[in-house]
C-alpha cells in the first residue's frame, strides 16, 4: 500500500497550483480570492477547530460538502459574466453536489456519528503511523491532520472551483454549444447512476438486516459490475463539468485579455478537477480504505476483488473462479 503521506503531497501538488493561476487571472482574481477566504472560514469552523478540539478529522465531511455550496453561491457574491443558462447551470451542479453531501454530514452529527472516527481517516492514521506518528496528542499528530484537512481546503480553492469559474466568470458568452448539452445530459445520467447504486446498497443492507444475513457482499444491481458504482457516478459528475467547461475554456484561450500562462493553467486545472477526484475517490479517502477494513470484515469480499473491477464498471471475471474451482 503507498504511504498515505506520499498521496497527501500529490494532492497538495495538484490543489495548489490551480488555485495560484486562478489569482494570476485578469478576470478570475477577485472571486477567487473571495472564494479563498470563505473556503478558510468555513473549514476552520467547521473541520479545523473541531479536530483540534476532538482528535478527529471525520469533520471533513462537513467542511468539504459546505465548501462546495460556498463555490456554488459565488456567483450571488460576485458579478457573473453573463447571467444566462451556462452560469446558472453550473451553479445549481454546484449546490446538489454540496447540498446533498452537507445534509448527509448534518444528519450523521445529529445522529452522534461523528463521535467516532469515521474507518477510511482511521486508515489515514495507520499510514501516519508508519512514519513514527502514533501519539494523538503531540504536536506531530495535530500538525499532519491539519495538513490533511487543508489539502482538502485547497482543492476547494482551486481544482474544484475550476468548472464554475470558467463556466460562470469566462468569456463564453451566447446559447449552450452541442458538446455543453451532452456535457449536462451526462451529469444527469451520472447523478441518476450515483443514486441508483447508493439506493441498492442501502437496500441489500436493509434486506439483510431483516433476514439476519451478518457480513453479506453487496452483489447486486450496478454492484454486479463495479465495487464502488457510487464513486465512480460521482467521479463521471465531476468529469461532466470539466465536458461542459471546455467551450468556455476554448473562448478563453482566443481571448487576448488573459496570459498565456493563466490559460495554460486554466486548461491543465480543468484536467486536475477530474484527477484530484479520481485520487480522492480511489485512493485518499474512498476505495482503497473501504476495502482493507471490507476485507476483515466479510472473507468473501476477496473472492468479489477477483471477479468485480473496483472503480470503472465492466464485465465480471467470472472465468477467473471457475478456472480455479476446477
Amino acid at each position: 500500500i503507498r504511504s498515505r503521506s506520499v498521496f497527501a503531497m500529490d494532492m497538495f501538488l495538484m490543489c495548489l497550483p490551480p488555485m495560484v493561476v486562478l489569482l494570476l487571472s485578469s478576470n478570475f482574481a477577485s472571486t477567487a480570492i473571495l472564494n479563498n477566504g470563505l473556503q478558510i472560514i468555513v473549514f476552520l469552523l467547521t473541520a479545523n477547530i473541531p479536530s483540534l478540539m476532538t482528535g478527529r478529522m471525520s469533520y471533513v465531511d462537513i467542511a468539504w460538502p459546505w465548501g462546495l455550496i460556498t463555490i456554488g453561491i459565488m456567483p450571488f457574491l460576485s458579478d457573473v459574466q453573463e447571467h444566462g443558462y451556462r452560469a446558472n447551470l453550473v451553479t445549481a451542479a454546484y449546490l446538489v453536489a454540496g447540498g446533498r453531501m452537507a445534509l448527509g454530514g448534518g444528519l450523521a452529527f445529529l445522529a452522534g456519528k461523528l463521535q467516532t472516527e469515521y474507518p477510511r481517516y482511521l486508515y489515514q492514521r495507520m499510514n501516519w503511523a508508519k512514519a513514527g506518528i502514533t501519539d494523538e496528542n503531540s504536536l506531530g499528530f495535530k500538525m499532519i491532520m491539519q495538513k490533511e484537512i487543508i489539502v482538502q481546503c485547497l482543492a476547494n480553492m482551486g481544482a474544484l472551483s475550476m468548472p464554475l469559474m470558467v463556466q460562470a466568470y469566462g468569456y463564453k458568452t451566447g446559447e449552450l454549444t452541442w458538446l455543453e448539452v451532452f456535457g449536462w445530459t451526462l451529469w444527469l445520467v451520472s447523478i441518476a447512476f450515483e443514486h441508483t447504486a447508493d439506493k441498492q446498497k442501502k437496500a441489500f443492507v436493509k434486506d439483510c438486516l431483516e433476514k439476519n444475513v451478518k457480513n453479506a457482499v453487496c452483489d447486486v444491481g450496478l454492484w454486479r459490475y463495479s465495487r464502488h458504482p457510487n464513486y465512480f457516478g460521482e467521479w463521471m459528475v465531476w468529469n461532466s463539468l470539466v465536458l461542459t467547461s471546455l467551450p468556455s475554456l476554448l473562448a478563453l484561450w482566443e481571448t487576448s485579455e488573459e496570459s498565456f500562462l493563466v490559460k495554460c493553467g486554466m486548461t491543465s486545472g480543468l484536467i486536475t478537477t477530474s484527477l484530484v477526484m479520481y485520487q480522492c475517490l480511489v485512493n485518499y479517502t474512498g476505495a482503497v480504505p473501504a476495502e482493507f477494513y471490507t476485507v476483515q470484515k466479510r472473507p468473501e469480499y476477496v473472492k468479489y476483488q477477483k471477479i468485480v473491477n473496483m472503480f470503472v464498471p465492466g464485465p465480471r471475471n467470472e472465468q477467473e473462479t471457475l478456472h480455479k474451482q476446477s
